[in-house]
């Protein structure tokens, strides 16, 4: 049984928590909640991209990445998006010549020819994405700590309110703005507390789980240096002259590059096509995706370009208990696994923690202007006794 005092300072610890992390949980649940229709909000705000034919066995690779070269000449092709349920084309990132690095043009192609239909006009769902998972100017451990910080309002306030089934189906609207709107916050809350679970445990794990690997790579390699003071020594190999370096390398086929790495990883459906340092003999195409047969997203195998030789194979399936776990996370936290149905059943049930965010603020809001109003009443009945 908890105790009164136990539990006035889990209130006074829920009510700061979710003051001082309101209006950014706000942001990221309400953005969370819309950005589960990207790729239908892109197709939205860029009409004629939707009336593009959708081809059954859609063009080849090679022919896609030759009518790139074809209509951008000069320019780095790094990536391209494969077509998928929603949308029907293909879509590339290009750097062209002279660009910054960081300025990328997104492109869209035909999917039955491969054919350049022009830049994208608008990337509103991708906007929503950055708005979402790095609120545009942060690294994404700050949205991994809000999900933390919902777990922590999470659990306080099951500790706090401990007459759950009660309060399920507690509400009085005729009473107070503060007693309707605690009513409506404690319901929503119980009536999506899983859902409100799975969302902030996936979006801490997505955000502070890198944090930590990357801590723990840090310090393991730090150990691993000092040890290594031979290795260190070891002579560097000697680099290439300069008229080398400019010859061009024959690149493998894309397609025939694909085929490997579905077969190092079986089931592998790409979703994108990473290309790095194209034209030389370190020239790497990363090929990530689902699973056809499995949930986990992270699927991924780098192959050299050149020799068409795998490099690096990441199979969820047969990669360790964490790394099928880490899988899991992002197609649990979007519910981009079970089509439309879900992706409505995500949205209306993320729009409660936004609710609870703003419902929460009010009900302080409110209670402190209360207790203003009840001691300046006291204040002026002490004065008048006097």
């Amino acid at each position: 049984m908890t105790s009164q005092r136990t539990l006035n300072r889990l209130f006074v610890l829920h009510s700061w928590a979710g003051i001082v992390t309101g209006l950014l949980l706000f942001i990221v649940c309400f953005s969370g909640a819309v950005v589960v229709f990207k790729n239908e909000i892109d197709l939205w705000a860029n009409p004629s991209l939707a009336q593009l034919p959708r081809s059954e066995k859609p063009a080849s690779l090679d022919a896609v990445l030759t009518q790139l070269h074809t209509r951008y000449p000069g320019a780095t092709v790094e990536t391209i998006a494969l077509p998928d349920a929603v949308n029907p084309s293909y879509f590339a990132f290009v750097r062209e010549r002279g660009a910054p690095a960081n300025t990328r043009t997104k492109v869209a192609l035909r999917s039955d020819t491969g054919t350049v239909v022009g830049p994208v006009d608008s990337q509103l769902g991708q906007y929503l994405r950055m708005l979402h998972v790095f609120l545009f100017f942060g690294p994404r451990w700050i949205v991994g700590f809000l999900g933390a910080a919902m777990l922590v309002l999470i659990v306080t306030g099951i500790v706090i309110h401990r007459k759950i089934l009660a309060e399920l189906f507690t509400q009085r609207w005729g009473r107070s703005f503060r007693v309707v709107m605690s009513d409506l916050h404690k319901s929503a809350g119980i009536w999506g507390l899983f859902f409100h679970i799975l969302i902030a445990t996936t979006g801490a794990w997505m955000g502070l789980a890198p944090l930590f690997e990357q801590g723990y790579k840090y310090v393991t390699t730090a150990n691993s240096s000092t040890s290594g003071t031979d290795a260190a020594k070891a002579p560097k190999p000697a680099r290439k002259a300069a008229g080398d370096a400019a010859e061009p390398v024959r690149m493998q086929s894309l397609d025939a590059l694909y085929i490997t790495a579905q077969q190092a990883v079986p089931g592998l459906e790409a979703r994108y096509v990473s290309m790095r340092r194209w034209g030389t003999d370190t020239a790497e195409a990363g090929f990530t995706g689902n699973l056809s047969d499995h949930l986990a997203s992270t699927a991924r195998v780098d192959i050299n370009a050149a020799t068409g030789l795998p490099k690096k194979v990441h199979d969820p399936r047969t990669a360790g208990f964490w790394s099928l776990v880490n899988g899991l996370m992002e197609p649990l936290h979007f519910g981009d696994f079970g089509g439309l149905t879900l992706k409505w059943l995500y949205f209306l049930l993320g729009m409660t923690p936004a609710f609870l965010s703003i419902s929460g603020t009010l009900i302080w809001l409110d209670a402190r202007q209360q207790r203003r109003r009840e001691a300046e009443a006291t204040g002026g009945g002490i004065a008048a006794a006097g």
